[in-house]
């Protein structure tokens, strides 16, 4: 499959020099464009829940790379991306929950399902702007101190654009005790290396 990210340079974009992101490091398996988005699509929009055993053990074979390995190895457990309570309903399933069930089992760590939740419905990110995305999202998250204090954390979600979401999140995490944040997604948009535009929701 094309979209390969090992062979990206590792540098920050100015954006998140002036805000860095809440967690400590974060990879992909792919750029998210072409077959890899529309795998993307078919598990997010169409239902095809199937397909995120495939797409799960892609994302452990990021975790894997040699340049990642030994800091994903240290992580204490897995935590997806919480979904809101209504697009849950809507949609049936979490995707990133489907994910992180494949990349904990692939990296045999515990999946804390309740370990970090939503405590309010937001926007779509598609369209917004990175201020608006970051604002969106803030204050969007908590998390559980019995669970998270004091250990590294696996986040897995499905794409990250602009990181804001993951950040938010990874804020929820810290401010509940957790030691590091390790973010794990399947896809990562373009940005900081060209300037496109996603429909992503992170």
């Amino acid at each position: 499959m094309e979209g390969d990210l090992a062979g990206l340079p590792n540098f920050r974009c100015g954006d998140c020099v002036q805000h860095p992101p809440s967690f400590d490091l974060a990879r992909s398996y792919g750029v998210y464009g072409g077959a890899l988005r529309d795998l993307v699509h078919l598990l997010k929009y169409q239902g095809m829940t199937p397909l995120a055993g495939r797409l799960g053990q892609l994302m452990v074979e990021a975790a894997q790379r040699q340049e990642c390995v030994e800091a994903y190895a240290a992580c204490d457990a897995v935590v997806a991306l919480p979904l809101d309570a209504e697009r849950r309903r809507q949609r049936g399933y979490n995707q990133a929950e489907l994910l992180a069930r494949e990349v904990a089992r692939g990296l045999r760590l515990p999946l804390w399902p309740e370990a970090c939740r939503r405590t309010r419905q937001t926007s779509p990110q598609a369209g917004l702007t990175r201020p608006q995305r970051r604002a969106n999202v803030q204050g969007a998250f908590a998390a559980e101190p019995t669970r998270v204090a004091d250990k590294t954390i696996l986040l897995v979600d499905d794409v990250m654009t602009t990181g804001a979401t993951l950040s938010a999140c990874s804020r929820a995490l810290f401010q509940a005790g957790a030691h590091r944040i390790l973010a794990l997604t399947l896809a990562r948009t373009a940005e900081p290396f060209q300037n496109t535009t996603a429909d992503s929701v992170v």
